[in-house]
């Protein structure tokens, strides 16, 4: 493990909502970034499946796809003897201090949250509390951790900018610094990946169309999407969001996962036809799942495995969780176990 003394402690991560099946967006936009991260510094990345719940699921389905994303964490590449992975539920130190930061957090702020609007404009008949108080959650499970960066995409900006408020509210209101104040990280390779039917619209499992990339989708799926991919009459390969949205995530997606910058997969690309390019989008993308969808479906057979694996990582993580949780109780007033 990398030493308690690292300059730099990350955390994020991932719900464990739909089938247990990241797209393409979420492993150029979170999983590879961890794996590239787990070197850097102290690593916590961790299951959200108490987040899973504020939509209605299947309790098997919930199980299976926290083990599913474990596996797909692993497959990617994260070695869970150098970051510490685990299952959020796992560490009850996570619904005990959201407690104790819901009573930090104000209505107006809750209410103020994009991602709440949203979801209950599409959730009339299951608006429940867990959904409204998410972010405190959310929260919560950052600074238990004292990292001083976490991951985000610009969809995930507005609350973990709440979560810094809170931490800065409480170590005020206390007169210390309980909480270490977590910045941003959002490196500049990070890949915005859309929809290849929409490039206006994030690559989303809610969308889950032709558009839709998934990581366990076989060689010519992936093909038969990226061919089908929404292009425009330009007949240029050049990066132009705005005229050109749907070659630009194109190109985005070719440089994210070769490691190049758009303007070298631009000038590679330049004088190539369409139909030749979404080729070579489609080349390299199964270049790069296949043996990771190979892994995983090796994986997700032996859930003994797994669960050890995420059990060392709870028991990881409790031992920094109890300590920051016994220090807000103490600073509070709540009497502990």
């Amino acid at each position: 493990m990398v030493s308690a003394m690292s300059e730099k402690v990350f955390l994020s991560g991932i719900q464990t909502t739909g089938e247990g099946q990241p797209t393409l967006g979420n492993y150029l936009g979170a999983l590879k970034r961890y794996v590239d991260l787990q070197n850097e510094g102290d690593s916590y990345f961790f299951l959200a499946n108490s987040h899973a719940l504020t939509v209605r699921i299947d309790p098997a389905q919930l199980r299976h796809n926290t083990l599913s994303m474990a596996a797909w964490y692993l497959a990617a590449g994260l070695n869970p003897k150098t970051a510490t992975l685990f299952v959020q539920s796992q560490v009850t130190e996570h619904a005990q201090l959201a407690w104790v930061l819901n009573t930090f957090s104000q209505m107006g702020e809750l209410e103020r949250m994009t991602e709440y609007k949203d979801k209950a404009s599409r959730n009339k008949g299951n608006i429940n509390a867990g959904l409204f108080t998410y972010p405190v959650l959310q929260a919560a499970d950052i600074l238990l951790y004292q990292p001083t960066h976490v991951p985000v995409g610009e969809d995930q900006k507005q609350h973990l900018e709440l979560c810094r408020n809170i931490a800065i509210r409480f170590n005020n209101l206390f007169d210390q610094s309980t909480f270490t104040v977590p910045e941003p990280f959002i490196p500049t390779t990070a890949a915005r990946v859309k929809d290849l039917q929409d490039p206006t619209s994030k690559m989303s499992k809610s969308l889950a169309g032709q558009g839709c990339v998934f990581l366990d989708d076989e060689d010519k799926v992936i093909e038969k999407k990226f061919k089908r991919a929404v292009t425009d009459n330009e007949a240029q390969v050049r990066i132009d969001e705005q005229n050109q949205p749907g070659i630009t995530n194109l190109l985005e997606i070719l440089a994210t996962i070769s490691g190049k910058s758009m303007e070298q997969a631009q000038a590679d690309c330049a004088d190539m036809q369409y139909g030749t390019f979404k080729q070579a989008v489609a080349d390299a993308v199964v270049a790069k799942i296949a043996p990771i969808r190979t892994k995983h479906a090796e994986l997700i057979t032996n859930t003994d495995e797994l669960e050890t694996i995420l059990a060392d990582g709870a028991a990881r993580a409790r031992t920094v969780a109890a300590k920051t949780l016994a220090n807000v109780y103490d600073t509070v007033g709540l009497l502990k176990a």
